[in-house]
């Protein structure tokens, strides 16, 4: 009888343990989590917030040379992709495309660095808002839409990481060394 009052009690004490340790995983939640990872939330890689943090106009335009983008033009990129997106979340007409992608890139003015930031910021803020008040029927539709955006931020982001170590504006200290 000890032993077995001796278990209960054991097990009774390591439950809060495991329930402290539980994150939800709701598809809120992880939706959430996705859109945040690339947005303002350091976790495994560097968000948007940081990639395009402290950079001016200038080095914001840089490019090596080769015929690949700027963090600008990929910053650029990423509003107008992640508008289109929020766009059709929210059962309004996306602007006009002209179905020319390259125009998402070279749109970019150095002029408008700081607007391109704030601009970055908040459709990825405005993205979190809708996911986060969504009924759980769009969200469940969107889901896709929803997980491709994450990805699609998370590739660019990096390849503003790269630029930014090319050209020598990223201190490693703010991640990916």
């Amino acid at each position: 009888m000890k032993k077995i009052t001796m278990v209960v009690v054991l097990f009774l004490l390591s439950v809060p343990l495991f329930a402290q340790d539980k994150k939800s995983t709701d598809l809120r939640s992880i939706l959430l989590a996705e859109l945040r990872s690339t947005h303002n939330s350091e976790e495994w890689f560097v968000p948007a917030n940081v990639a395009v943090a402290g950079l001016t106009a200038e080095q914001a335009s840089w490019t090596d040379g080769k015929g690949n983008h700027s963090v600008g033009q990929l910053a650029h990129h990423l509003v107008f992709w992640d508008k289109q997106s929020l766009a059709k979340l929210r059962g309004e007409k996306p602007d006009k495309f002209s179905g020319n992608n390259d125009e998402t890139f070279d749109k970019f003015d150095a002029k408008t660095w700081d607007e391109t930031k704030k601009q970055l910021d908040q459709v990825l803020t405005d993205l979190e808002k809708w996911v986060e008040t969504a009924d759980e029927a769009k969200l469940k539709a969107s889901a896709q839409m929803l997980t491709h955006i994450s990805t699609h931020n998370a590739y660019h982001i990096g390849q503003m990481l790269y630029v930014r170590k090319q050209e020598g504006a990223w201190n490693p200290k703010n991640g990916v060394k």
